[in-house]
């Protein structure tokens, strides 16, 4: 599953609704909020999410909220009222503090389950088994981290990730959004630290690499140009390579890196194999560094017409020219570029 937030301290109103439409249409299936917004009238707070719920229940996508102790008071239901809960009509609810296991082993019979990745142990799997829980309706759901430098260490991560995978527990994490950011900080809601200021999409193909089996953007917004990298990722598996060049040749097709992956550059098999570039004269022979958009000129002899993309910095070369380059934003993409891996140039 891929999901995106969408918080209730704004009002529920014309813009929210085609921005859901827009991301269900971009292949989003689910959709975050919280309800601790202890700001915000009760009263108020029930209303919009009831219009978020039936807005994204007619689009197809499924509501997860974030619950505790204090935001259940708030909205006048019982620390252990199921039955209140379950009248959110949400598909799924993510516990926070002050929430037992005896209720959640409860809430699991009747919804999806998010506890807390970072900090769910052994014991509390056994609480959770003990109070007799569908764990099949329990998955473990990583934080956020608002604060710059305190987001979790990939390696740490992976390693948890694991563990709760040989336990039967699915994953999810957030990663940062690129336009409106939340506040109080508008630093990003990553759970990963390296990912804060990244390309989105460059975050999501990260934690699947990583083995987290849900990803949810943590931040209210994604730019347009995002949405549609992330529309041709999953309808197509085609990475939209933001690009500087001067050659429209590049943006007329589908390209795709060949089979056998070189460690150093993309090679864009149809390049030779379709004679799209007749053998150049050398041309701006300069140096390559990283996200350089080459083109063997006829000094390469067979290889002449050749399209490669440089995965690191390299030297001039008289026999390459640089016709282009990746813009530095989009670099991050070029360490997912795997064999057989589609992808399009975009302005």
């Amino acid at each position: 599953m891929i999901g995106f937030s969408c918080y209730l301290s704004e009002p529920a109103d014309e813009q929210q609704t085609a921005y859901l439409k827009q991301m269900q249409q971009a292949g989003f299936t689910g959709v975050f909020t919280s309800l601790q917004l202890p700001e915000d009238d009760p009263k108020t707070l029930r209303q919009r999410l009831n219009h978020l719920i039936t807005s994204c229940h007619q689009l197809g996508l499924a509501v997860v909220a974030d619950i505790s102790l204090a935001s259940l008071k708030r909205l006048g239901i019982a620390p252990r009222d199921c039955s209140g809960i379950e009248a959110l009509q949400l598909d799924g609810v993510r516990i926070d503090d002050g929430i037992d296991m005896t209720t959640v082993a409860a809430l699991s019979h009747t919804m999806g389950v998010a506890l807390n990745a970072s900090t769910l142990s052994a014991e509390t799997i056994d609480q959770l088994a003990n109070a007799k829980a569908n764990l099949r309706h329990i998955e473990a759901w990583h934080n956020f981290y608002p604060r710059p430098e305190t987001g979790l260490d990939p390696c740490w991560f992976q390693q948890k990730n694991h563990w709760l995978h040989t336990l039967g527990f699915k994953t999810m994490a957030f990663i940062p959004g690129d336009a409106q950011q939340r506040g109080p900080l508008f630093a990003g809601l990553p759970t990963l630290e390296p990912h804060r200021g990244l390309l989105p999409l460059a975050a999501y193909l990260d934690l699947k690499r990583l083995a987290t089996d849900h990803v949810y953007i943590g931040d209210p917004q994604l730019s347009p140009r995002s949405i549609a990298a992330f529309q041709a990722y999953t309808s197509d598996q085609v990475l939209l390579i933001q690009t500087q060049t001067a050659d429209d040749r590049l943006y007329h097709l589908t390209w795709h890196n060949r089979p056998d992956v070189a460690q150093q550059v993309v090679r864009l098999a149809e390049a030779r194999l379709e004679h799209i570039f007749a053998a150049p004269e050398p041309h701006h022979t300069d140096e390559r560094p990283r996200g350089s958009i080459t083109l063997d000129n006829t000094r390469y002899g067979r290889y002449a017409g050749e399209l490669q993309i440089t995965r690191c910095d390299l030297p001039a070369d008289p026999k390459v020219n640089v016709i282009g380059h990746v813009a530095p934003v989009a670099l991050p993409l070029l360490d997912h570029v795997g064999p057989h891996q589609a992808l399009r140039f975009k302005q």
